[in-house]
């Protein structure tokens, strides 16, 4: 938006900003690349999300042997 010739048109939806809003909260998915369709940014944040779940699956599971 900084360069409105690079983006002609383009305007942000509900997915740029639910996108942008996942990666700051989580950090965990990549916040430097920014996929350019909606779909990308869903299938990047539904992977992200399924990583976090599974990491705390894991230490969850490494907690509840340690007692």
């Amino acid at each position: 938006m900084t360069q409105p010739r690079l983006a002609i048109g383009w305007r942000p939806s509900f997915t740029d900003y639910l996108y942008t809003s996942y990666t700051n909260a989580t950090a965990f998915s990549p916040t430097d690349t920014l996929p350019l369709s909606a779909m990308a940014k869903l299938l990047m944040t539904i992977q992200s999300l399924t990583a976090l779940v599974t990491i705390l699956l894991v230490v969850a599971r490494a907690v509840n042997a340690l007692g």
